[in-house]
């Protein structure tokens, strides 16, 4: 483009004055590189063609230093924990190393624990795994269950905020100033979540969407005294810090299964038997608990209790990625009393949509098949099918699959 720009302002082979400036500066180029082009194009263009190419060789500057990035393997993991340490142990230069890994030679990992298993935990996990099998298609092709009757229900904490945060900032704003009375105790309070799978209609909208509620764990108390927030008498809402089996039961028969009877699909009039998973939590109540089983068979429903496998949250959806979803939503708030943060966390609830909480049950089946494969471990990576591409193909599908020969690998396993 320069060099045209350079013929079509030529006259008989030469340049007015002031031409070479004013293509350098109208290509945002230096004068040198335009005169360069120019002479390049006098001495090349005697055969009728021009050749203003880079004389630089292929290969140009410090040759690079070979590292043998296999010797990483042989660094204890603890000193690997950052490109410094790393750098140490290696003899190589921070820098060279954030390159590499920019260019994939090294991959950063984060590490999360895990629940440790013992081999009666692994029994139990794979127990559950076969358990969610649809026993009419053990002996073809074995399907996991629809689990539209199977309610999921589980306790988070929810923060006021976070103790370290990240901001994106211009260059002349000033940076935020956050603080709390002690870093140890930021206001918490404790939400019960209860989510089943929704269904859709042939359309793919909504039928049900499956968000049942998220009911917080608190109380309201009058106020002692008087301050600069409120006076004496007047009612505060405290968060209920320790939670016991009789506040558990409170919930579960005043707020949840009022909540399930009111919210739940009535396919043709009838209802039919209803599951809620809760995980093995000191507070939670046995299935057998008289009190719940008169609450939980009114209206016509039949409602029992079950616990998942213990040290598994990978077998509950809120744990396995819904109350992730929640708590980003929920981070984007800035409350600053109690009531607020209730505000939050359930707008935050309300928020998510359908499809992803229908997501999530559909991880879970794969989850199982992993844990199959694992003989009941959980050393594997969350499965990941694509979920959203093939619901914009209307390819989704409902159930997931399970090989045949793992089912009976599984099953060899368990009575050996």
């Amino acid at each position: 483009m320069r060099l045209k720009a350079l013929l079509q302002e030529s006259n008989g082979g030469k340049l007015k004055r002031g031409t070479i400036r004013n293509i350098a500066s109208l290509f945002k180029t230096s004068v040198r590189t335009v005169q360069r082009i120019w002479k390049l194009a006098a001495i090349t263009s005697t055969d009728g063609r021009v050749d203003v190419s880079r004389r630089f060789p292929k290969r140009c500057g410090r040759k690079r230093v070979v590292i043998d990035f296999t010797l990483i393997m042989a660094i204890p993991l603890p000193c690997r924990t950052n490109i410094r340490s790393l750098s140490s142990e290696m003899k190589v230069s921070k820098s060279t190393l954030h390159r590499q890994i920019k260019e994939g030679a090294i991959r950063p990992h984060s590490n999360a624990l895990k629940p440790q298993l013992i081999d009666q935990n692994k029994q139990v996990r794979l127990n559950f795994c076969l358990s969610m099998l649809e026993p009419e298609s053990l002996n073809s092709n074995p399907t996991f269950m629809s689990m539209f009757n199977v309610v999921h229900i589980d306790e988070k904490w929810f923060y006021m905020t976070k103790e370290c945060e990240k901001y994106y900032l211009h260059p002349q704003e000033e940076e935020p100033l956050r603080t709390c009375k002690s870093k140890k105790f930021i206001v918490k309070v404790m939400f019960l979540a209860v989510v089943a799978r929704p269904r859709f209609d042939c359309s793919g909208n909504p039928t049900f969407d499956g968000k049942i509620g998220i009911f917080p764990f608190v109380l309201k108390e009058p106020a002692k005294r008087s301050s600069k927030n409120r006076m004496a008498g007047t009612l505060e809402t405290k968060p209920i810090l320790s939670v016991t089996k009789e506040v558990y039961r409170r919930c579960l028969i005043e707020q949840v299964l009022p909540t399930i009877h009111a919210k739940w699909p009535r396919d043709g009039g009838s209802v039919t038997e209803i599951l809620i998973q809760q995980d093995n939590a000191k507070p939670h109540i046995n299935p057998t608990d008289p009190v719940f089983i008169e609450a939980a068979s009114r209206d016509g429903f039949d409602i029992h209790l079950s616990f998942q496998p213990p040290n598994s949250p990978d077998m509950n959806v809120l744990d396995l990625g819904y109350f992730r979803a929640i708590q980003s939503l929920q981070h984007q708030e800035a409350p600053l009393s109690i009531d607020e943060l209730i505000l939050a966390v359930e707008k935050s609830f309300d928020q998510l949509s359908s499809e992803s909480l229908n997501n999530v049950f559909l991880t879970l089946q794969s989850c199982m098949v992993e844990v199959m494969k694992n003989l009941g471990g959980n050393n594997y990576k969350v499965p990941h099918i694509g979920k959203h591409q093939l619901m914009k193909e209307s390819c989704l599908p409902l159930q997931i699959e399970c090989e045949k020969e793992l089912v009976n690998q599984v099953l060899s396993h368990m009575q050996a």
